[in-house]
């Protein structure tokens, strides 16, 4: 969902900073990791975005990866999105448009 414009994820950072699951929901989609964060932000706001800003972190550092030719094969810990796993970078079989 987030593009490979560097403002796409300024605008991706500000929106997590007033409300981490529409931030989440941006870069992982509706799943586990978006349940997660919209959970721990109920408990405390700053929980949802030490969350929030985990996945994105991941998701950034994964997608340059990728763009360099470095796939990263490990899984993250705690993350159950393969879009951010894989850094929104199709995976083994899928033919790129």
């Amino acid at each position: 969902m987030a593009g490979s414009n560097p403002v796409s994820a300024i605008l991706i950072i500000i929106i997590t900073i007033f409300l981490p699951p529409v931030g989440v929901f941006m870069i992982a989609g509706c799943g586990a990791d978006l349940l997660i964060n919209i959970l721990l932000t109920c408990l405390g706001y700053f929980p949802g975005h030490i969350h929030a800003f985990y996945l994105e972190y991941v998701y950034f550092e994964r997608r340059d990866q990728a763009r360099l030719g470095q796939i990263n094969q490990s899984h993250a810990p705690g993350i159950y999105s393969q879009n951010v796993q894989r850094g929104n970078v199709a995976g083994y079989g899928t033919v790129a448009t």
